[in-house]
């Protein structure tokens, strides 16, 4: 079953069960995704939902940050709902020790030896590991592997 059609049978599960908040985030996904299929002009695969699912995330961590830091705890918790809803649609994710083998074969694959070639290797690491790592780390284990070199 396509992720697309997952989410939405997820929607009327959650309209039938009476799950606002639940209903209430899958319409925030299905009106992001419906808005990127308008803009680009095409039907998004897989790849392009766990895209779209993923910045959702990161929106989300950082509004739960500003939130706890402007003393807003209600909101705070809203979104952390959201977070773990949106969530469950991401592959599970990998672990340090997966990340520093990707990391690694992709300097190998690249012949990467200092940190001005990170753009190489993160153009190798980036579709391979979309929604199944946090960029941001890999980034860090890239500089860091780059900076031993």
């Amino acid at each position: 079953m396509a992720l697309r059609e997952l989410i939405n049978d997820d929607l009327k599960t959650a309209m039938r069960g009476g799950e606002v908040a639940r209903r209430d985030t899958i319409r925030l996904l299905l009106a992001a995704l419906k808005q990127r299929e308008v803009d680009e002009r095409k039907v998004l695969t897989d790849a392009d939902v766990l895209g779209i699912i993923d910045k959702m995330l990161k929106q989300r961590r950082d509004s739960i940050s500003q939130f706890e830091q402007g003393g807003r705890q209600d909101l705070a918790d809203k979104e952390k709902q959201e977070l773990v809803l949106l969530q469950a649609y991401m592959p599970q994710a990998l672990g340090d020790a997966e990340i520093a083998a990707a990391v690694a074969a992709a300097v190998a694959e690249t012949a990467a030896a200092a940190p001005s070639d990170m753009g190489k290797v993160m153009a190798v690491l980036k579709p391979k590991l979309a929604g199944r790592a946090d960029m941001s780390q890999v980034s860090a284990v890239v500089k860091a592997q780059l900076a031993k070199s």
